[in-house]
């Protein structure tokens, strides 16, 4: 289901659609690569986005790997439909605090109404930060 190249057109949406997420540009959230089913997303590790002890806050991840989840999903979406959250199970692994955490989103499964995903976030050195499954509905 994943790994088919978007077209053009299909990408375009993509940023389009990201440019209209001011909570993505106030966590500085990046975008790197999509394909049909699946979505790459970058954060950089910044001080405002720290708890105590310069961790990266756990909030931070989970919205990396749920804007990465909720744009897999967006590429499957004819143009007239959007995408909400369901649930978003997250496993945190090790702390990051510092460098830039990459969030890889697949779909398992595109049903009529729900799509399930799984969500990886790594950190530079390909180290697993995170693991999370979510589920959105298809909104028209």
């Amino acid at each position: 289901m994943s790994g088919d190249a978007l077209t053009d057109e299909e990408l375009a949406r993509i940023h389009e659609a990201f440019a209209q997420v001011p909570y993505a540009r106030l966590l500085g959230l990046e975008f790197v690569s999509a394909s049909r089913g699946a979505a790459v997303y970058r954060l950089t590790v910044r001080e405002e986005l720290t708890r105590m002890r310069g961790i990266l806050h756990g909030g931070a991840v989970a919205s990396l790997m749920d804007t990465a989840a909720a744009f897999a999903v967006h590429t499957l979406l004819e143009p007239d439909q959007w995408t909400v959250t369901v649930d978003l199970t997250l496993h945190f692994l090790r702390p990051a605090s510092s460098g830039q955490l990459t969030a890889h989103a697949r779909v398992l499964r595109n049903g009529r109404r729900l799509v399930i995903l799984t969500v990886e976030a790594k950190d530079q050195s390909g180290q697993l930060i995170a693991i999370a499954s979510t589920t959105y509905s298809k909104q028209l």
